[in-house]
């Protein structure tokens, strides 16, 4: 009995059509076991994540929040962003180093099979470069060489497979990336708001100071001066300069 979905690289088999001898023995893995892929490019990626994380700390912490005159608006954005940025990278290390839900190499043995109790005619499918039997919904990964439960996508930012067993910690981990980002971005707006009324007030004291002095004409000379400036200003200040 054929699939009425065929599979692509999937090789359909009954029970009485196995052969045990084209397998390798089946592989008895432990659970406990830290799950890694040595993937170079995945590596790589997953520095860079982590690196990018940390610039934006030293980012927020040394150029917005020390800088700043208020110690509650500090302390209370400090924290926040703290804890979300610890969060992010605890989920992305759930999500790098847990089994996605690999299945088993090598169990694709007629014994396997019959413990299984299929109904007659009943269709399974084996993978041919793991040698196992694919549950439903479980695809072959080429960079974790492993069929996967579940499986997503093979995401080389976390430098793993997105599968039945971590795509809780995936979505986690880009949850929380994208509340970073958007605390990071409305305390630019507010630092960027607070650099403007500071600069514009301290120039509003001298104008005013100039003007009771009745020295117009510095006055005059003083505002072209400031108004051609004030772009660097600002964006000193947004700098934390």
């Amino acid at each position: 009995m054929r699939s009425p979905v065929p599979r692509f690289r999937d090789v359909e088999r009954q029970a009485s059509g196995l052969q045990p001898t084209q397998c390798l023995p089946p592989c008895h893995e432990r659970q406990n076991n830290m799950w890694f892929i040595r993937d170079a490019c995945g590596i790589i990626c997953a520095i860079i994540t982590w690196l990018l994380v940390v610039f934006a700390e030293v980012v927020v912490l040394f150029v917005m929040l020390i800088p700043s005159k208020s110690l509650t608006y500090s302390l209370v954005n400090g924290t926040l962003f703290n804890s979300l940025a610890f969060l992010a990278l605890a989920s992305h290390f759930r999500a790098m180093c847990t089994d996605p839900g690999a299945v088993p190499k090598g169990n694709a043995t007629k014994e396997y099979i019959e413990s299984l109790q299929l109904k007659p005619g009943q269709v399974v499918y084996k993978c041919p470069k793991c040698c196992s039997i694919k549950p439903d919904r479980a695809h072959h990964c080429s960079v974790c060489k492993r069929c996967i439960r579940k499986m997503d996508h093979h995401c080389p930012w976390v430098n793993n497979c997105v599968g039945e067993n971590n795509q809780k910690y995936f979505v986690l981990f880009t949850m929380y990336i994208f509340l970073i980002s958007l605390h990071s971005l409305v305390m630019v707006v507010f630092h960027f708001l607070y650099c403007f009324e500071d600069d514009w007030t301290s120039k509003v004291f001298i104008f005013i100071i100039s003007s009771k002095k009745g020295n117009l004409q510095s006055l005059k000379s003083m505002l072209q001066h400031y108004e051609s400036i004030i772009k660097v200003d600002h964006f000193l200040c947004a700098c934390g300069s």
